[in-house]
């Protein structure tokens, strides 16, 4: 079809138009051709011209006709990215509470540097006489915090009190004759050594204690023992430790294994684990 006869078909379509729908399509022709004389490759649509055409598109039914310079999906995300733009204006806050002031954040440092041992519940209360409210969370931001000297780690316990630690167990020994021996050994736990050793067929609570007498013989022991629940430390073992000075520290019953010492060796074996004492 030539231009000739388009100019045609469009000047008879024009005479059943009405006035307005005529005036808007010549409106929006010339701005199209508007943004293409200030356009060099591709059209520069600035943000006027997008406001036109979501206009033109709300209120004219024929806009997508004449439309030329873009698609008419792009004139649709036009429409909803302002509705967007605009519903989130209304609903932008400021984020967080409002700030301190500087002035009530100074009284607060200077109130509790100045009263080490006040909790803020109690610094709120003085700065409500003076008619300043302030939360509990952001009092506690801004107040002084003491150092306090840092206690001692387990760990440093032990340490300290590893020369006092010593520790006995009984283990099985079976022979080529088929006979079972029991060796009762003595750990000192400063130095991982062992004390003493002895090999018995048949230990009993009498020998247990002479083990330990001869394990120390000038008055050279451990301030603690520790030991399993074995039924050989019997009243005449116990009474020998007490009269060495001796205080003795049992695993608990039924517990195969407990806190081993920081050493990170057991006795000479597996049945009784080492604790730690108590005092």
């Amino acid at each position: 079809m030539t231009p000739i006869v388009r100019a045609l078909l469009a000047f008879v379509t024009s005479l059943f138009r009405s006035r307005v729908s005529l005036q808007v399509e010549i409106v929006s022709l010339r701005h199209q051709l508007t943004v293409y004389e200030r356009s060099i490759r591709r059209p520069r649509v600035r943000r006027s011209d997008r406001i036109f055409w979501s206009w033109l598109a709300r209120h004219w039914a024929r806009w997508r006709e004449v439309l030329v310079f873009v698609q008419p999906a792009t004139v649709l995300a036009w429409q909803r990215q302002r509705f967007r733009d605009h519903w989130a204006r209304l609903s932008r806050r400021e984020p967080g509470r409002p700030a301190i002031p500087t002035e009530v954040r100074a009284l607060i440092r200077e109130i509790s540097a100045a009263n080490p041992r006040w909790g803020f519940p109690r610094i709120q209360g003085e700065l409500r006489k003076s008619g300043i409210a302030v939360a509990k969370s952001t009092g506690e931001k801004y107040r002084v915090r003491h150092r306090t000297p840092p206690s001692a780690t387990w760990t440093t316990v032990l340490r300290s009190h590893v020369t006092d630690l010593m520790s006995i167990d009984f283990f099985p020994v079976p022979t080529v004759g088929f006979r079972v021996l029991f060796v009762l050994g003595v750990f000192a736990h400063d130095g991982r050594t062992v004390i003493h050793f002895n090999v018995t067929e048949h230990p009993t609570a009498h020998w247990t204690a002479q083990q330990i007498v001869e394990a120390f013989p000038w008055e050279t022991a451990s301030r603690y023992l520790l030991r399993d629940r074995d039924a050989v430390s019997g009243d005449i073992f116990e009474r020998r430790l007490k009269g060495l000075g001796i205080a003795q520290v049992r695993t608990a019953p039924r517990s195969l294994w407990q806190p081993r010492m920081p050493s990170g060796r057991s006795g000479a074996s597996g049945g009784s684990v080492w604790t730690t004492p108590s005092s």
